[in-house]
């Protein structure tokens, strides 16, 4: 389906029960990914779940309206996106700039959430000039500049030695160059320490130890400012566990969703 908000169009995919009234899992994926980013775990989620799924301004099959972006449009678009589900007390599913938009979420909008998972994601990402410098090199050359060290920061060691390799990388050389970098300047431009301490929601960290771009120790920052928050180290996976690990890392979801009894909503 296609979202509309002030203009921009949203790609927007619900698998599983489409039914308002059945327990939603929402899922936002990262930057330079789509919602195709989610496919090899969806099949191995309980029966009875709604699971929604979209691709970010700049993304996918998402608009891309001229950059920069700011987060603050990044959270009122997931907004959007669960209101025109009639989404309420979903669980949310956020892996790095979708994590940090669960978290702003959670804070403008917590009618929407009942619990969270911040996946390879932290309150705070980088720097300024450090999120410039991929800017610069996105807009002057492409995706295709940054390709092979940004696989390398991704993904595990046995990863990038694998056939499936090619077909992540090509998610990120067909994202626009002003959709990635209109999320580099959200991304920048963001730092969730105060909001996010003030939380109090079922909260799930998630952390790869091959992490290259959300260390472990990150994650686990962030993870910890939200009282009796849960956290899993993922071994010998990176900053895309769901793609190198579907099995491991859709066990740690529903054993999360059963620990929250979102299934008995």
């Amino acid at each position: 389906m296609k979202v509309d908000r002030e203009g921009v169009g949203f790609h927007v995919r619900i698998d599983g029960v489409d039914d308002a009234t059945a327990p939603t899992v929402v899922f936002a994926n990262s930057l330079g990914t789509t919602l195709h980013m989610w496919d090899g775990i969806i099949p191995l989620l309980p029966a009875g779940l709604r699971i929604i799924r979209y691709d970010k301004r700049g993304h996918g099959q998402s608009d891309v309206p001229a950059a920069p972006y700011t987060m603050g449009a990044l959270v009122s678009d997931a907004a959007a996106v669960c209101d025109a589900c009639d989404v309420k007390d979903a669980l949310f599913v956020g892996l790095s700039v979708g994590g940090m938009i669960a978290q702003g979420l959670a804070v403008k909008r917590p009618d929407l959430i009942r619990a969270m998972v911040l996946s390879n994601t932290a309150a705070k990402i980088g720097n300024g000039p450090m999120w410039q410098d991929r800017i610069d090199a996105v807009m002057d050359k492409g995706l295709g500049s940054i390709a092979d060290v940004t696989m390398a920061r991704w993904f595990s060691r046995d990863y990038l030695m694998s056939p499936d390799l090619p077909a992540s990388r090509k998610m990120l050389t067909d994202t626009p160059a002003a959709g990635y970098a209109g999320v580099c300047a959200a991304i920048a431009g963001t730092d969730f320490y105060t909001p996010t301490s003030g939380l109090r929601i079922p909260t799930l960290g998630i952390a790869g130890s091959e992490d290259g771009a959300t260390p472990p120790d990150l994650v686990r920052e962030t993870v910890d400012l939200i009282p009796g928050s849960q956290y899993e180290l993922m071994r010998r996976v990176g900053h895309l566990p769901c793609v190198e690990a579907p099995e491991a890392y859709a066990k740690i979801l529903i054993d999360f969703i059963a620990a929250t009894g979102h299934m008995n909503e």
